[in-house]
């Protein structure tokens, strides 16, 4: 068993904010990808009065085995008053920026594109001073229902690609790498204002050229923002952990990342694909569009 190193400790929320955020969260029945994922920054996040909020959830149709969310082959039906209670946690919460995922709904004709619209929507009406970032499943490579996600303008448009090329069978076996990378071309073609993210995790058994290479890819699809952090087993019917990355070999991909382009490379081994999502605001600022 590989032993978790000192760098991957986090500190001690303070709850009295957590518990705040989480009243919110249950007052209005909202399900988190924070929670429901297990991620380790839950306690700053929550404390910082931010969250990842998950719709459509919270099983999802796919059962990829690094993943801490439930499996449910045919999930409930959608809620048609989702929108309108994330809306006004948004408004309750005060955020600036949003970030909106979901789980995969492959039992749905357009992968729940149409529910994300709704969302986005109902988040401007409530705050329409809020950035709103998506972070959207592969749609089974659907460019009409991307389309549909697209036409509301959200800010951002995140679709993680996880890992490598050649861990993609066992690590993702329901996706496609290079529909993951088609998705992000797909997206700056159809609305080039949009930025968009993506984000792998480490310490799969991938090597430092396969990190590189797969940076390189998003660069060549002209993905602007990457995220890479460490993998951690959720439990032990998960993936184990291979090996656990130093951190100056995050620092090591985030400086060549932003040599070859990305505007903003977020490379630590607590980084998360929502994880300090707001700072996108400064990015928005310093390179328009």
């Amino acid at each position: 068993m590989v032993v978790k190193p000192e760098w991957l400790r986090v500190k001690a929320p303070q709850w009295e904010r957590v518990g705040t955020v989480k009243e919110v969260l249950r007052d209005l029945a909202l399900n988190t990808v924070c929670e429901e994922a297990s991620c380790p920054n839950i306690g700053e996040c929550f404390n910082a009065g931010t969250a990842t909020f998950l719709i459509m959830g919270p099983a999802c149709t796919r059962a990829c085995p690094y993943c801490d969310i439930d499996f449910e082959k045919k999930p409930q039906p959608l809620d048609p008053t989702e929108p309108t209670r994330l809306g006004e946690a948004v408004r309750r919460m005060r955020l600036n920026h949003v970030v909106v995922t979901s789980v995969n709904r492959d039992d749905l004709p357009d992968g729940g594109a149409s529910q994300f619209v709704r969302c986005i929507q109902e988040i401007r009406s409530v705050s329409p001073q809020t950035t709103i970032e998506v972070l959207i499943p592969d749609l089974c490579g659907n460019w009409d229902a991307l389309k549909v996600i697209l036409s509301a303008s959200p800010e951002v448009l995140n679709h993680n690609t996880e890992t490598i090329s050649r861990l993609y069978r066992r690590v993702r076996p329901q996706g496609n790498y290079a529909r993951s990378l088609e998705l992000l071309k797909q997206v700056r073609e159809i609305n080039p204002s949009v930025y968009t993210k993506s984000g792998i995790m480490v310490g799969l058994g991938e090597t430092d050229a396969e990190v590189r290479e797969t940076m390189q890819d998003l660069r060549a699809v002209n993905c602007d923002i990457l995220t890479i952090g460490q993998y951690l087993q959720p439990s032990q019917k998960h993936l184990g952990v291979q090996d656990f990355v130093k951190p100056e070999q995050f620092d090591a991909w985030r400086e060549y990342g932003e040599s070859i382009g990305f505007l903003q490379v977020v490379s630590t081994p607590l980084t998360r694909s929502s994880y300090h999502a707001e700072q996108v605001q400064a990015l928005m600022k310093q390179y328009p569009r």
